[in-house]
């Protein structure tokens, strides 16, 4: 008898209710999401890392500092919201930035907390600090990763704490049912990843 991992069942299992919602065309659709599937399974019970922080700036400290309490803690979203109910991936990024000693300005309103994921791209593209997915910038930790609705997260947003040989580990918050998770993943032709927001000291 041949055994499956929960994986792989449930990778099955999904395509099986895309036939059944869809037909053969969207099985066609959505096969690229299955590889994001997988690493989703795979990736939800992911420790914090262990980084080396000996080469890292000041502010990239407190960033591994910051997100690995905020990891351990998994407080409510609205923690990060100033006690607001929303989505909370950007208010995540924005506070960890603030506490981080790198805080980031609304253009609208010149507060720290940019709660929106387009405006949170707009912020950094106006402050030169924006790199596409397509330039061939390779991120560091503690700069922004932003998606587009295209991305297996939809719109979305969190930060890098890890690059190396092509794949990227990230933290965010508002993840995988409404926690502080870490992911790692190909970077390389990933859907929907629109850019990046540089970290400066």
């Amino acid at each position: 008898m041949v055994r499956m991992s929960r994986a792989r069942i449930f990778v099955i299992a999904l395509a099986v209710v895309v036939v059944m919602l869809g037909g053969a065309s969207a099985v066609a659709v959505h096969l690229g999401a299955v590889g994001f599937v997988t690493t989703w399974w795979n990736n939800r019970d992911r420790a914090y890392p262990d980084l080396d922080t000996a080469s890292l700036t000041p502010t990239q400290r407190r960033i591994v500092d910051v997100t690995r309490a905020e990891f351990d803690a998994q407080p409510d979203g609205t923690k990060y919201s100033e006690g607001v109910d929303e989505e909370w991936c950007a208010d995540f990024v924005s506070w960890v930035l603030k506490e981080s000693g790198a805080p980031l300005s609304n253009p609208f309103s010149g507060h720290w907390r940019i709660p929106g994921v387009y405006t949170l791209t707009e912020y950094f593209q106006s402050r030169h600090r924006f790199r596409s997915a397509d330039s061939g910038y390779r991120p560091k930790l503690g700069d922004v990763m932003l998606y587009s609705t295209k991305s297996f997260f939809r719109q979305h947003t969190n930060m890098v704490l890890d690059y190396s040989d092509g794949q990227v580990t990230t933290i965010g918050g508002n993840e995988w049912g409404g926690h502080v998770r870490v992911n790692r993943f190909e970077i390389g032709g990933y859907v929907g990843l629109v850019g990046y927001g540089v970290l400066t000291d």
